[in-house]
């Protein structure tokens, strides 16, 4: 208990506590008893004077022969307008008495202790609190007063429990307290300015499913996820009317959630119930927005479907939350009305005439909010926050702790990757790229307004049962803006936004979808490769440009989708083909499959010690739950550590930057041939790598993206090129290395030899030539390099000369080659290529013969002697250089 609750009495002793609903009604209805009696009374003498007062104005033709005001130009309206005049001229003679107004004592007494709440009120530093808010909000002239229930607990419970119960029918007096507080907060007397009070922190927050009839009225605190937001409008919060037809002006009405008029005229003459004018300058409106709020995914139970709540909010609370965030509100529940008119202080009735719709039963619930926040807000981490404001909101614990983990060097980067997913076992590169992902690069907007994506897209790649779809899960789990859903079960609109048609007012308006959701978050995707081709389209534009654009119904806006994609796939065969390139094994346009910075194939290989680690965490997650784990960094500390490092913006040094497009040309020319690598390399990949760097430059709380940043960087773009294995390739070569030719020829003439002799048994055969297996990859590289130069020379020369072809290979491994094995082996290696190209592929063609006047139909004949170079080397007219 504070200190300033010791100069307040108890609640029992000074104040009663607030009456029940009962008895109130019952007092109101005493007091409503006398108040028409006396109304009965006043009525009878003012019609006695009305009666002297109006002689001959009832009869018609009489004022129409006796009026001096008509004259010849009387009509109907004007017999009306000068009896409704004289009528207003007799009605101010009389007293003006409107209806009593029934004081409710016991709120006024809780209104006494709101009061002396925020004037004394202290914090466990002795500063009054909610004394310097005020002079704020009269500073700002008007605004909300922010209330810790907390506080209100730690002043009086008994208090805070008739908050809690009561809350419809203090708000009003709530806010008379606040005003009242504000207004001695300044010496300026100026006029009085509107002050609204908004209660946070309750102990407890219901979830959307919870609420019942029950708890309508009370204070109540709920979350949810949401999904769509109405613009805001203004809301006539109170009305002043003015009778149409003793044009008496009315109170202040307020609103029961619905236009609501007088019940009756306060003139007790006039008896008027129907005909009213809005006084639109004198009433009271404010702002306010309709938020339509979804119960969170992990709260839905079993075979249910997710149940929606519609939440009003007012004033300063609108705009406070957006489509995706999850966010609670506090307020009280409602009950609005489905259809049927409202009447004075929402009382209902049935009218006379037959044209009125009849009363209606059914009501549907509603949440008044009057204090609106996203959870984690700025924890998202889309946009890079400040840093200042980001440590001031920590306490001194947290600031030393991220300290100390930002002081750990090198060492820091592995024990995050440690932290992430923990009960996955192994898949440290995958963690690697899922944490790079959560950190991001830096966002960046050119001088044209062009926005660079920072954002970094994740695919992963697998055999069945390889925890694809568990990493998902957890990201979707980890941060508090992020969105799961599955390929197959999504459409476009689903995944980017549509268009629908408004309940309410009619009009078309746009409804988020996962991408929009997921803004300045992560989307996970699942069975990514299982969508349709139109469906994978339609994600183009969100994955790059990070927008939608829209064009439908009247509706043409570029909404914005600043998301990460973390996406899984299942091979196209159920498991991965290692003789297939990725494009093979994915069900992946090329455009999307460049889109992505890191593509993770996760294989399930069969290894006695992988699969005995595998099965023991396994075994030990289902045994000891959250005790088999054991994480370098808790959740909450990986999570606010990530949000700090957000903060950082490196910028790349000058020898990071020469190392990065030198890699990025080192990676192009690996790609140079079939076979090579998973997929092309872009200048996407060079954007990738450049992500990459500042995400690895922000894991080490580095405002310099180093060379060790690159290479780490260079080295996961590697992993994530994934090369195809296929079988070693088998060639015939001959120790001497001769052509292909005249081993060609000598097995010729001993086969036809052999067919010419007579069978001899027990003759020995010939010797099979001896059999080369070459590795596919250097079986590659050498077939693209000549491949290469003889496209080259096309057009130029006739061809290249067999002797002149290998000395331009060996010429161009002379770096690869460090002692005199190397070059007899290389030499070896073209040779035999060589001749498999000429005699087994077919893609070369060698010619003897080309001396002019020579028989064309004579077959070319090897005769080294005549060429000691050999034989002129060309491609066929036939083979396509595959890219």
């Amino acid at each position: 208990m504070p200190t300033s609750s010791g100069a307040m009495p108890p609640l029992t002793s000074s104040i009663p506590m607030l009456e029940s609903e009962s008895s109130l009604r019952h007092r109101l209805g005493s007091d409503s008893q006398q108040q028409h009696q006396h109304q009965q009374h006043q009525q009878q003498h003012q019609q006695h004077q009305q009666q002297e007062t109006q002689e001959g104005v009832s009869d018609l033709g009489t004022l129409n022969s006796g009026s001096k005001t008509l004259g010849s130009r009387t009509t109907t309206e004007e017999v009306q307008e000068e009896r409704a005049r004289r009528l207003r001229d007799t009605l101010g003679l009389l007293p003006r008495e409107g209806r009593a107004k029934v004081r409710d004592e016991a709120a006024e007494a809780f209104r006494v202790i709101f009061e002396t709440f925020l004037e004394t009120f202290e914090d466990d530093s002795g500063a009054p609190v909610y004394v310097e808010q005020a002079r704020r909000v009269r500073a700002d002239e008007g605004g909300v007063l922010s209330v810790d229930f907390g506080h209100i607990m730690r002043f009086d419970e008994r208090a805070a429990q008739a908050l809690l119960e009561n809350y419809l029918r203090l708000d009003a007096y709530l806010s008379q307290a606040a005003q009242r507080v504000v207004q001695r907060a300044s010496s300026d007397a100026s006029a009085a300015i509107k002050v609204a009070v908004a209660v946070f922190g309750l102990p407890s927050v219901h979830r959307v499913r919870e609420l019942r009839a029950d708890k309508i009225g009370t204070l109540a605190c709920i979350g949810g996820t949401v999904t769509r937001t109405t613009e805001v409008r203004p809301e006539l919060v109170s009305g002043i009317f003015r009778c149409g037809e003793c044009g008496t002006e009315s109170g202040s009405v307020a609103q029961q959630f619905r236009y609501t008029e007088p019940a009756v005229c306060e003139n007790g003459v006039c008896q008027n119930r129907t005909a009213w004018t809005l006084d639109v300058g004198r009433s009271e409106f404010a702002d306010w927005q309709r938020v339509r709020v979804q119960e969170n995914a992990a709260e839905i139970p079993a075979g249910s479907m997710p149940r929606t709540l519609d939440v009003i909010v007012r004033g300063d609370a609108v705009e406070r939350v957006k489509p995706g965030d999850r966010a609670q509100f506090t307020g009280a529940l409602v009950a609005l009305p489905e259809a049927g008119g409202v009447v004075g202080g929402g009382a209902f009735g049935q009218r006379s005439g037959t044209t009125q719709a009849p009363h209606e039963l059914a009501y549907r619930l509603a949440f008044l909010a009057c204090h609106a926040a996203a959870e984690g807000a700025g924890e998202e981490g889309g946009g890079e926050e400040d840093r200042d404001a980001f440590l001031a909101g920590l306490t001194r614990e947290e600031r030393e702790e991220l300290a100390a983990m930002a002081a750990g060097g090198a060492a820091v980067y592995a024990q995050l990757v440690a932290s992430v997913a923990p009960t996955v076992f192994g898949h440290d590169e995958l963690k690697r790229g899922v944490l790079l992902q959560l950190l991001g690069g830096v966002h960046k907007r050119t001088r044209e307004g062009m926005r660079l994506r920072g954002d970094i897209n994740v695919c992963i790649v697998g055999d069945p049962s390889t925890s694809k779809s568990q990493l998902l899960k957890y990201v979707a789990g980890f941060l508090p803006r992020a969105v799961f859903t599955s390929g197959k079960a999504s459409s476009a609109a689903g995944l980017t936004a549509s268009v629908v048609r408004d309940d309410e007012t009619g009009e078309f308006t746009i409804e988020a979808g996962a991408l929009m959701l997921a803004d300045h978050g992560v989307c996970c995707i699942d069975e990514f490769d299982k969508m349709d081709l139109k469906d994978q389209v339609a994600i183009h534009e969100a994955m790059e440009q990070q927008t939608i654009s829209i064009a439908k119904a009247g509706i043409h806006a570029t909404l914005n989708a600043r998301t990460a994609i973390l996406a899984a796939a299942n091979p196209v065969g159920g498991r991965y083909d290692r003789r297939l390139t990725l494009r093979q094994n994915v069900a992946m346009s090329p455009p999307i499959m460049s889109r992505f910075d890191l593509f993770f194939v996760v294989l399930d290989d069969a290894n006695d010690t992988t699969d005995y680690n595998t099965a023991r965490h396994i075994v030990a997650v289902h045994q000891l739950r959250d005790n088999a784990v054991a994480p370098p960094f808790a959740p909450a500390t990986l999570r606010r550590y990530i949000r700090y490092a957000r903060t950082i913006c490196p910028v790349l040094a000058e020898d990071a930057a020469r190392l990065l497009w030198e890699s990025y040309r080192n990676l192009r020319q690996d790609d140079v041939g079939a076979g090579k690598n998973a997929y092309r390399i872009t200048v996407r990949q060079l954007e990738s790598l450049i992500r990459l760097s500042e995400a690895l430059a922000r894991a080490h709380c580095a405002d310099v993206v180093t060379t060790r940043h690159v290479r780490e960087a260079v080295r996961l773009l590697r992993r994530s090129i994934v090369h195809v294995e296929m079988d070693d390739v088998d060639v015939y070569a001959d120790d001497d290395g001769d052509e292909a030719e005249a081993a060609a020829a000598a097995a010729a003439a001993a086969a036809a030899a052999a067919a010419a002799a007579p069978a001899d048994i027990s003759a020995e055969p010939p010797a099979e030539p001896r059999k080369v297996s070459v590795r596919r990859e250097d079986f590659d590289r050498v077939r693209s390099m000549l491949v290469l130069r003889l496209r080259d020379d096309e057009g130029e020369t006739e061809g290249v000369r067999h002797a002149d072809l290998v000395d331009w290979y060996l010429a161009q491994r002379e770096d690869a080659m460090q002692t005199e094995d190397d070059f007899v082996s290389e030499q070896r290696l073209v040779k035999t290529v060589l001749k498999y190209l000429i005699s087994v592929e077919g893609c070369l063609i060698a010619l003897r013969n080309t001396e002019p006047g020579a028989n064309s139909d004579e077959p070319m004949q090897a005769n080294d002697d005549e060429e000691p170079r050999g034989p002129l080397l060309m491609l066929h007219p036939n083979f396509a250089i595959e890219s």
